[in-house]
């Protein structure tokens, strides 16, 4: 990935080039998951793309530190473990390690740094001691606010005025309180609910808190990137932006990227609404390839319906990639020409991440692999093709697919059709090169007249 890349920062409302602060080491910080629950389809979407983001800046930077938080101390989660009777320990355990494996069944790469909030507790409380020794919070009843008005720049994400971001939102009403707009950074815990001893007494940390302290540990003051759901923009991103750079007269996020919602029949998806679905669910049914496929077919800022026949609607256009991948390349002078859908790919990415793009010329490039096989010497485009899919996560054989029998077996079943086509119309050199693809795989073919079976040497 040679081109520059341009990306939109909601911080401006603009698209600008992306310049990193050291080209050495690219830092990339995105809001993770809150583990009360297992993930949901619509969690699926910042997952694919700030993975392809990553892959993006693998491609062109020598290092790249990826960093996606772990909230394990929450009132979701609190609430989750008493209504199920389990311990929270339990409970955040099992759904990170089911978030794990959603990301793996997904084609993602493991991020550089998952932090875990309860990890951080000691340097949070160092965080909300200082901002109270600066005059920015503040300590009543044994809770510590952020007093909003103390930060002249409050907004500047939402590109609101304070009055109307109160106005537009759900502000918690405490007695405690200066002013309504302030935020907790530290609260007393129930005696049922995670403590920690404080100098404010046993407590736990604000959500808001939890992600700027998680930043500093992993990365440092200034993060290239910050990403996460268009929904964190306030209050959550605008609080992180307000706490930390109060605390450390620095700018905390150079840019500031959101992916759109996931919708379903024009609502929202959420377990408020009851219309959540289960991104185990989806894998089960769909597959990885059809669920990022669907993802990759919309811009990532823009929302994204889900609906089982658009999802269902790229089995062809899969197919036809597999069946490029697969494609046998003949001995010709001539090859098949793939710089053009190829450049297209690099600079739709580079471009504000257009996936939907990009995903055309993946499609275009299959189509083209297919249907000049018989005449040109595939091999480049075919090497061009890989490397689309890699960045895009596509057709990649991840640990749970390698172990899924089924999953190969159908995969050598399509190329046992292909290689009996082309003996039926007597195009024995390339039936022949499937069969030794096949036994390079440590597979032997059994032949029966145009029948043929399988087995692993």
């Amino acid at each position: 990935m040679s081109n520059d890349i341009f990306l939109t920062n909601n911080l401006t409302n603009k698209k600008e080039k992306f310049v990193p602060i050291d080209e050495q080491n690219i830092r990339m910080y995105v809001c993770g998951p809150t583990v009360y629950d297992d993930p949901h389809i619509g969690n699926a979407r910042p997952i694919v793309v700030f993975d392809i983001l990553y892959k993006i800046f693998k491609k062109k930077y020598s290092k790249v530190t990826y960093v996606r938080n772990i909230t394990d101390v929450d009132d979701k989660i609190i609430k989750s473990s008493k209504e199920n009777n389990i311990s929270i320990s339990e409970l955040t355990n099992k759904v990170t390690e089911s978030f794990g494996e959603d990301c793996n069944y997904l084609n993602c790469e493991t991020p550089t740094h998952q932090p875990k909030a309860t990890e951080n507790i000691d340097l949070m409380i160092e965080m909300v001691s200082e901002l109270i020794k600066k005059g920015f919070a503040y300590e009543n009843n044994n809770h510590v606010y952020f007093e909003v008005k103390k930060f002249n720049d409050y907004g500047q994400l939402s590109n609101k005025k304070l009055e109307d971001l109160i106005a537009g939102s759900r502000i918690e009403i405490s007695e405690n309180k200066k002013n309504s707009e302030d935020f907790v950074l530290w609260k007393p815990s129930a005696s049922d609910e995670p403590s920690w001893d404080s100098p404010w007494g046993k407590g736990r940390p604000g959500w808001h808190i939890e992600c700027s302290s998680m930043v500093l540990n992993t990365i440092g003051d200034t993060v290239d990137i910050h990403g996460g759901g268009i929904d964190l923009i306030f209050p959550h991103h605008e609080n992180e932006i307000a706490q930390s750079e109060s605390l450390n007269g620095k700018k905390f996020a150079n840019i500031w990227m959101h992916n759109g919602m996931v919708k379903i029949q024009g609502e929202k998806m959420s377990k408020s609404l009851g219309n959540l679905i289960k991104l185990k669910d989806a894998i089960e049914i769909f597959g990885a390839d059809l669920l990022r496929m669907w993802i990759l077919s919309s811009h990532y800022r823009k929302p994204l319906l889900y609906d089982e026949k658009i999802i269902n609607s790229f089995s062809k256009p899969l197919k036809r990639i597999k069946d490029a991948i697969n494609a046998i390349s003949i001995n010709s002078d001539s090859k098949l020409e793939s710089s053009k859908e190829f450049d297209k790919f690099n600079l739709a990415l580079s471009n504000d991440l257009n996936t939907s793009v990009a995903l055309s010329q993946i499609i275009s490039l299959s189509k083209k692999i297919n249907n000049f096989s018989k005449e040109f010497d595939i091999s480049i485009a075919q090497n061009d093709l890989k490397k689309m899919l890699e960045i895009t996560g596509l057709c990649q054989k991840t640990k749970s697919e390698i172990n899924n029998n089924e999953f190969i077996d159908r995969e050598i079943d399509d190329l046992l059709e292909k290689r009996n086509e082309f003996r039926k119309s007597k195009e024995f050199i390339m039936a022949d090169k499937i069969r030794d693809q096949l036994l390079e795989k440590g597979i032997e073919i059994i032949d029966n007249g145009f029948k043929s079976t399988w087995k692993k040497t």
